[in-house]
């Protein structure tokens, strides 16, 4: 794995050699740096978890300098990316806040939630969501705590609505491929002009 991390290390070094910074680098090339970068940062991070590898103190300290320099090249979020997504979530939740509440506080269950069955599903919700980033898992937060308050429903004997979960699953289910084929097209088009 050292070895391989070295080629792949020195394929980086070398094209940035060539043509001076990131932002020189042909556009057909940069996803192929950028991959290599990736993949070297992750081979970092697996070598320090690592613990039967006894490394010198000066190569731990190198391969913690390099990984830090390859994140940075590699895993940010422009701000122009950080509003746009800040502004839909703002003004998705500005125009569906009462749906949402609605949806949640009184169409999961046959009866509405109340207070404990609220508190109990935010903190299951909480816990949840804490272990996925914890192990590095993907979750919605929406289903987490969708599924959160049907499970208080449930244990409280409120009765489920299972038109409305039918509904949730489906909705689930679709968001995915939709979101997936949306995206590609707006790269599509975006891409294009």
């Amino acid at each position: 794995m050292i070895a391989a991390l070295a080629q792949v290390s020195g394929n980086i070094g070398a094209t940035l050699k060539q043509y001076g910074a990131l932002q020189a680098i042909p556009a057909e090339q940069k996803q192929a740096v950028r991959n290599e970068m990736y993949l070297a940062a992750e081979t970092i991070k697996r070598l320090q978890a690592d613990h039967s590898l006894i490394l010198p103190t000066a190569t731990q300290q190198n391969l913690q300098a390099l990984k830090t320099a390859l994140n940075g090249a590699t895993q940010f979020i422009p701000t122009w990316v950080k509003v746009a997504v800040a502004l839909a979530l703002g003004l998705g939740t500005m125009v569906g806040w009462r749906r949402i509440v609605t949806t949640l506080g009184e169409k999961i269950g046959k009866s509405q939630l109340n207070y404990a069955q609220g508190i109990s599903a935010q903190m299951v919700a909480m816990g949840t969501i804490g272990a996925a980033d914890a192990f590095g898992l993907p979750v919605s937060t929406t289903h987490v705590l969708s599924s959160g308050v049907a499970g208080t429903m449930a244990a409280n004997r409120s009765g489920l609505q299972f038109g409305t979960l039918r509904n949730m699953v489906l909705a689930w289910v679709l968001t995915l491929p939709a979101a997936a084929l949306l995206s590609a097209a707006l790269y599509w088009i975006m891409t294009s002009l």
